[in-house]
């Protein structure tokens, strides 16, 4: 395998393993901040016993995220630097807002949350949750807008002399429609994970048969939070395929695997194409289902794989030569359905969680946890192949349609050396994700603290030790 193969192999496995723990991140710290409300406002000690509990859950995945993600911005120096060199203006601003801005806000209110029980007034305290959940927004908008330059370029212009891509408007590109958009989507599919995340481990619990009334509470909490957010997440998804029908065509073409234009264009419920991703053999379609989907009209055209294919050899062809500026065409085709399906799945186990429950049920089959496990996992697949489609039918473009993905590797590095980073790189990751899935296994197993007593100052500055409470 070539240095550019290899590369892209890092890049995705660290990306794919490092967003597993994203939409966690982000949903939890809002859902564990919504329980500490209910318990300063209601006085209830079920509300504070849960937010001890999910509390460290989510911490233990935050400090994953923290370490996992490190790594993402070095690849950038070492696998992609004629990438970094050509756009490093643009796409690095962003990213230098995430590090300074949103990831300081989210860390620094964060540490004052672990430390600050019985140190900070009541409702001070609840604030500092509420401003880490909301860094946790600030970052992931700050990167989506980076991500989204790579997927439609805005706010710069190409500087001859340099051979490089200069930012000239950063509200372009922090404030494009797609940004906006992606984000949106993001952030609801993150809180439709946490959940079910959510939902599934108080399912767990509770058929252990304990803190039944703390879990009984989280549960509908989070099957309520999925099924809504499931809502937002097909608005959402909507508004960012009539936006890829705009600016990637070809994105959503390979998604559908249509290969000719069409009006009305059918949605592929199922087909099989040759091979080399050339043609249709066969395919199961939904008459005029694709342009309602993609131009909100019953007879709405959609450009297929083999015109686009034409139009970008006549527009690129001078300036890059590519042999052909098609994605993968079944990777696209099917983590697009892969990524619906297990959104439908996950919301249908989030509805019957609550159905399995209601009225103080609690199921004694050996089913009901697996299937509440089950809901953890469907919309992390969801979520992971929806990137892996959003960056695969992007290609054969880094940056589309200014740098394929071949020009951005670094020229110097070798496959040897790709090779014993991806190595060293999956090892360390492997052994995380015992360490991740052990502590968090850990802290189910104890589950929520059967009592908790604490005593907040009046005012800050009162002379009490630190403690740790997690």
């Amino acid at each position: 395998m070539s240095a550019l193969d290899l590369s892209r192999w890092q890049f995705a496995i660290t990306t794919v393993y490092h967003f597993l723990f994203v939409p966690i991140t982000i949903g939890t710290s809002f859902l564990v901040a919504g329980m500490q409300t209910a318990w300063v406002r209601t006085g209830n000690e079920k509300w504070l016993r849960a937010t001890k509990f999910f509390g460290k859950l989510f911490l233990i995945n935050f400090a994953m995220g923290v370490v996992t993600g490190i790594v993402q911005e070095f690849q950038f120096g070492m696998n992609w630097s004629d990438y970094s060199r050509f756009v490093g203006d643009v796409f690095g601003a962003p990213l230098a807002m995430e590090g300074l801005l949103a990831f300081f806000l989210e860390s620094t209110f964060l540490g004052l949350w672990i430390f600050g029980w019985d140190r900070l007034p009541k409702k001070l305290h609840l604030a500092t949750i509420w401003l880490a959940a909301s860094g946790t927004l600030l970052s992931a908008y700050f990167i989506l807008a980076a991500n989204s330059f790579m997927q439609n370029p805005v706010g710069y212009e190409y500087n001859p002399v340099t051979q490089r891509a200069e930012m000239n408007d950063i509200g372009a590109v922090l404030f494009q429609p797609l940004a906006m958009i992606t984000f949106s989507h993001v952030i609801t599919m993150a809180f439709m994970v946490a959940g079910l995340f959510v939902a599934g481990v108080s399912a767990w619990v509770l058929f252990k048969g304990r803190a039944e009334e703390v879990m009984r509470s989280t549960l509908k909490v989070g099957a309520v939070t999925a099924i809504v957010a499931f809502v937002g997440v097909g608005f959402t998804g909507d508004m960012q395929a009539t936006k890829m029908v705009e600016i990637q065509p070809m994105k959503m073409a390979a998604a559908e695997a249509l290969y000719d234009t069409a009006a009305p264009a059918p949605f592929s419920l199922f087909t099989i194409g040759t091979l080399d991703g050339s043609e249709e053999v066969f395919s199961l379609s939904i008459p005029h289902g694709l342009s309602l989907l993609a131009t909100h009209s019953w007879d709405g055209e959609v450009q297929g794989i083999n015109q686009l294919e034409e139009q970008y050899q006549e527009q690129f062809g001078d300036q890059f030569g590519l042999d052909s500026y098609k994605p993968n065409i079944p990777m696209a085709y099917w983590n697009f359905r892969i990524m619906m399906g297990a959104g439908f799945v996950g919301v249908l186990i989030a509805a019957w969680l609550l159905w399995a429950t209601r009225k103080g049920r609690t199921p004694t089959s050996k089913w009901f946890p697996r299937i509440a496990l089950l809901g953890i996992a469907m919309p992390l697949l969801g979520s992971s192949t929806g990137w892996i489609f959003t960056e695969m039918g992007r290609q054969p473009w880094v940056v589309f349609g200014l740098m394929p993905t071949a020009m951005g590797v670094s020229p110097t590095v070798s496959p040897l050396q790709v090779w014993i980073s991806m190595i060293v790189f999956t090892l360390l990751y492997g052994a995380l994700a015992v360490v991740e899935v052990g502590l968090i296994m850990r802290a189910v197993k104890i589950g929520p603290p059967d009592s908790v007593e604490h005593t907040y100052p009046d005012k800050v500055g009162e002379d009490r030790p630190l403690t740790v409470t997690y």
